[in-house]
């Protein structure tokens, strides 16, 4: 429970991401809902902090605007079934269950990206068929890994040319 009780005080931080990106979200409406969820979980309970945080210091670590929707797919998706346990009678448990599904919706890519990194390591590399055929695909795999990287390349020499620092 106190994990579920902490990463409530991250939804804030998700649904503010969010706010920059997603439309029509109601943040004034939202932080008052999630401190209506707060004194439901007792989210001011000094063990709250035992442990340090459950989500924000994941989000760190993907920087990108695109990796960050990969982990925020998976975050959502852990709200979406704690919240799944709450009080539906509650308009404010039901207006944040509203929200995370239409953001959840909106990751959807997020979501299959995740699904790909999981099956790459459920990949049973001592099959010999799998083995044959990655080796099949390691030229094409290192072609565009060359590709993505000269590309970046460009991009920050573009952007070295603009700035006349």
């Amino acid at each position: 429970m106190t994990c579920q009780i902490h990463s409530l005080l991250v939804l804030s931080v998700v649904m503010i991401y969010f706010g920059q990106f997603g439309n029509g979200l109601n943040l004034a409406q939202l932080q008052n809902d999630i401190d209506q969820l707060k004194a439901d979980f007792n989210s001011s309970d000094a063990d709250v902090a035992d442990g340090g945080p459950v989500f924000t210091k994941k989000l760190t670590n993907w920087t990108e605007r695109n990796e960050k929707r990969i982990i925020l797919s998976q975050i959502i998706s852990v709200y979406l079934k704690m919240l799944e346990k709450a009080d539906k009678s509650k308009a404010h448990v039901r207006n944040i269950s509203e929200e995370l599904y239409t953001l959840n919706s909106s990751l959807q890519d997020g979501l299959q990206k995740m699904q790909d990194l999981t099956d790459l390591a459920e990949l049973n590399t001592n099959d010999l068929k799998i083995q044959r055929k990655a080796v099949n695909e390691l030229f094409s795999v290192l072609q565009q890994l060359v590709e993505s990287s000269a590309s970046l390349k460009r991009k920050r020499s573009q952007c070295q040319r603009k700035c006349r620092c």
